[in-house]
C-alpha cells in the first residue's frame, strides 16, 4: 500500500538525479528466490554490500524455519520487480540427494567451502543411522530441488 498524503497526493516522489535502474536494498528484502527452472529457494531477507567497493556482495536468503544462508553474488543473475533470479541453484543443507539414477541416498548434512573464497568443496552426505560421507563437488552432477550425484548408489557405498 502506498503512503498517500492529504488530498490522495503520491508520498514517493521521484528523487532528482538517481540513476536509472536503482533501487534501496530494502526494497529487496521479502522478494522471492529462483532459479532459471523456476525453483523456489526462499525470500530474500538482507541484501550484503562490500562496503569497500559499494556493491552488493550477497544475500541472505530465508527458507522457512531456522533456515537461513548465504548466497554470494556470483549465484545472483538479476533483481526483478517481483523476484531474485539465480544464475545457478544452490546446494542447500537438508535437501535430497540422489544417486545418478534418481534413487535416494540420503540428505545434504553439510557444506565444506573454502575459507577464502566461500567456494563450495565438499558436501557431506548423511545416511543411515547416523553415517555419513564427504564428496567432493566434482561428484555432483546436478542442483535443484535435489542434490543428484555421478554415481550410482552402489559407487557411493563403495566410495571412500
Amino acid at each position: 500500500m502506498k503512503n498517500t498524503a492529504r488530498h490522495g497526493q503520491d508520498m514517493s516522489a521521484k528523487l532528482e538525479g538517481l540513476p536509472p535502474n536503482t533501487a534501496t536494498a530494502d526494497s529487496f528484502a521479502g522478494k522471492k528466490v529462483i532459479d532459471r527452472e523456476g525453483i523456489e529457494y526462499g525470500r530474500v531477507k538482507h541484501v550484503h554490500i562490500d562496503q569497500d567497493a559499494m556493491s552488493v556482495c550477497g544475500v541472505t536468503i530465508h527458507q522457512g524455519f531456522h533456515k537461513d544462508y548465504y548466497l554470494s553474488n556470483d549465484y545472483i543473475d538479476k533483481f526483478s520487480e517481483e523476484k531474485l533470479h539465480l544464475s545457478r541453484p544452490p546446494v542447500r543443507t537438508g535437501v535430497p540427494v540422489v544417486d545418478i539414477d534418481g534413487r535416494k541416498i540420503g540428505r545434504v548434512k553439510r557444506l565444506h567451502k573454502n575459507p577464502d573464497t566461500s567456494e563450495l568443496e565438499s558436501v557431506e552426505v548423511g545416511y543411515g543411522l547416523g553415517h555419513s560421507k564427504i564428496l567432493s563437488k566434482s561428484e555432483i552432477w546436478g542442483v535443484g530441488e535435489q542434490v543428484m550425484l555421478r554415481m550410482t548408489k552402489p559407487e557411493f557405498k563403495d566410495a571412500s
